[in-house]
């Protein structure tokens, strides 16, 4: 049925309430595809003023404007990526000296890869990520990152959320309530993850009890065509003049709710995730279609799904998306490590070097922080099968008291080198970094000081860290 006025004049008559409109109307132009947040191009118009995604001005300076987050989920060791750590290799397949009072649970198991140090800075990192290591002089390698249980899902939740039980809002959906978005046609913050939900699904960039429209939009790069990145996004019932009205009075019936009763957060947002929705029909289509790379660039990337996430990642950020989440899966190495990590490795490591390299020669590297890592690290002995022989099926276990991530651009320092583990790898104990330190830097980096850049819920005002957090100031240029 089409919309003409004298239906728009009828359907005001009706004794519906805003909600029961909404349902009935929703159907209609494709929004279900963005109905999670609820609970372009270059030149995209930006949001109109007063639209709770119209960028802001931080309040203070701060060089990054966009973060891409690469997490590579499982735990990557970082004795066997950028932590090296020759004393183990004295010890190979001895027991370990027992540790505050604790014994060592297995057998000392020496790094299976070579380190080399890269660039001018000489930062050494392990032959798996040669291609991101071409990038040293242009990184800060933190090895001293701690947090506070060695379990996939609370430390995945934790990193994402600074919270380990019970999901708060994401870091991304932090970013949005404070700096709001470029590009009026594309979500501000876009979650990657070929083929499927990654660990805790949409946990990871939820909203929590921030508006929902900050929360992220989950998107699988593996899909062909913005009909099928995107589900939904093209209504087969109305045409783009029949969702325009439907919008149109939407708005209306929601003006006046709001004269007559109040403002509703909530409805808010879900009007707005629809409007979202009806202008990603046609810049979704432009955003997604890699065909649109010249042949050398995407060759650059690599033809595999982290190739085509990173490439899409860059687009994104290109197109004012603030917030791009890149996971990658098969880092949680307890058996088979070496096979195992140079699978992993080699799915990512030309992927990401591309990246650094593509958004340095676009001149973005300055104005976007990358920070790469995962949820915690693992153990310097060995999880065996069955001998005390390091063997090709050695494994590690996990480790939430020492790890490694690296940070690029956005005004971290480069070719840096902060803090440390222990001789063996055990522990962080020159100048830790825990998740909150690093969610207070990353904000700080952005223009916010994160004890200050707080929300009002439940009559308390919550922040991203609670009530930790140090910001490292010896790794911001």
């Amino acid at each position: 049925m089409k919309f003409d006025e004298k239906y728009l004049e009828y359907l005001k008559s009706l004794p519906v309430t805003r909600r029961e409109m909404l349902w009935q109307t929703g159907m209609g132009f494709g929004a279900l595809a963005l109905a999670s947040l609820a609970e372009g191009t270059a030149a995209a118009a930006p949001p109109a003023a007063g639209d709770m995604l119209a960028e802001k001005a931080a309040p203070l300076p701060g060089k990054a404007r966009q973060v891409i987050h690469i997490f590579l989920s499982g735990g990557p060791s970082h004795l066997d990526t950028w932590d090296p750590k020759p004393a183990l290799q004295k010890h190979s397949g001895k027991k370990l000296p027992d540790r505050n009072g604790k014994p060592s649970t297995g057998v000392a198991f020496p790094s299976p890869f070579k380190f080399h140090r890269y660039g001018k800075s000489g930062i050494e990192a392990s032959e798996l990520f040669s291609q991101v290591g071409a990038h040293a002089d242009e990184m800060t390698v933190i090895r001293s990152m701690m947090t506070d249980q060695p379990a996939h899902e609370t430390s995945t939740l934790m990193m994402n959320t600074g919270f380990s039980r019970l999901a708060r809002p994401s870091l991304g959906a932090w970013a949005m309530y404070g700096l709001g978005t470029h590009n009026a046609s594309l979500p501000g913050y876009i979650a990657m993850n070929p083929g499927g939900y990654p660990m805790l699904g949409a946990q990871n960039w939820g909203a929590g009890f921030l508006p929902g429209i900050y929360q992220g939009v989950f998107v699988d790069p593996l899909a062909e065509g913005a009909e099928h990145v995107v589900e939904f996004i093209k209504s087969a019932v109305s045409t783009r003049t029949e969702q325009r009205k439907q919008l149109d009075l939407l708005h209306e019936l929601d003006q006046n709710y709001r004269e007559r009763v109040q403002a509703d957060t909530a409805m808010e947002s879900r009007i707005r995730s629809f409007e979202l929705a009806y202008d990603m029909e046609q810049a979704a289509a432009e955003a997604f279609d890699l065909s649109k790379e010249p042949e050398s660039v995407r060759k650059m990337y690599g033809t595999g799904p982290q190739g085509r996430q990173m490439l899409l990642a860059r687009r994104l950020i290109e197109r004012g998306v603030r917030f791009v989440q890149c996971w990658q899966n098969g880092w949680d190495t307890h058996q088979s490590l070496e096979q195992g990590m140079r699978t992993a490795a080699k799915e990512v490591d030309q992927a990401i070097g591309a990246l650094l390299t593509d958004l340095k020669q676009r001149g973005l590297l300055d104005s976007t922080l990358v920070v790469c890592g995962g949820e915690f690290g693992r153990t310097p002995t060995a999880q065996l099968t069955g001998s005390f022989q390091i063997t090709k099926e050695a494994g590690r276990d996990h480790n939430n008291r020492g790890f490694s991530m690296w940070m690029a651009g956005g005004g971290v320092k480069r070719g840096y080198v902060y803090g440390a583990t222990d001789e063996l790898g055990y522990e962080a104990v020159e100048n830790p970094v825990h998740i909150h330190d690093l969610h207070a830097t990353i904000l700080r980096l952005m223009g916010f000081d994160h004890e200050r850049f707080t929300y009002r819920y439940a009559g308390r005002d919550f922040r991203l860290t609670d009530v930790y957090g140090r910001i490292v100031k010896d790794i911001i240029a």
